[in-house]
């Protein structure tokens, strides 16, 4: 009886990402969510309490995902390395993740959302200015500001499909900063 519990929360919590990303948050119904998970909306109210709480589950659980799975990337080990995974990360995030970081993209208003986003970001700003530190650049506090703003449009950008050469854009960050 468990499993079908977590299969159907988690069928649940499936189509609710997909609708709020693509149709929006607001613009999606908890009888929506129930019709396309294949579940009473009362399961719904069970397991998660609101729309909100549902919401704010996709999000943790979904920076949860990506932390488990990038965790080497976000490890220094050298600072050459650690610029190349930052630059690189907007792209693989959204390529693991489209629908989680489209979500995201679209909720960049809302407090939770930020919240979460800066709390998963938080740890890289004194990494960044210590590998930009370690290269001898003359600023590295604003190479690092700037950088950060560069990752943070283009993982919006790629989540939007607003960017098709994500890749190509961090191969020419990765020349720029002097990284092969």
């Amino acid at each position: 009886m468990k499993e079908t519990t977590l299969s159907r929360k988690e069928k649940i919590m499936k189509v609710a990402l997909s609708l709020f990303a693509t149709k929006g948050y607001v613009d999606t119904s908890t009888k929506e969510i129930a019709l396309g998970a294949e579940v009473s909306e009362a399961l719904i109210f069970k397991h998660f309490g609101n729309k909100d709480s549902l919401l704010a589950h996709i999000i943790k659980s979904g920076y949860r995902r990506v932390l488990s799975h990038h965790r080497g990337m976000m490890t220094y080990k050298n600072p050459k390395e650690f610029l190349r995974n930052m630059i690189f990360l907007p792209n693989k995030l959204v390529a693991d993740e489209p629908l989680f970081w489209k979500l995201q993209e679209r909720l960049s208003h809302n407090s939770f959302s930020k919240q979460q986003h800066e709390q998963f970001m938080k740890p890289v700003q004194p990494v960044l200015v210590k590998a930009f530190s370690e290269l001898g650049y003359e600023n590295p506090e604003l190479e690092t500001q700037c950088l950060l703003l560069i990752i943070d449009m283009l993982w919006k950008k790629e989540a939007n499909g607003d960017v098709d050469n994500g890749e190509e854009l961090a191969l020419l960050l990765e020349k720029k900063y002097h990284l092969l």
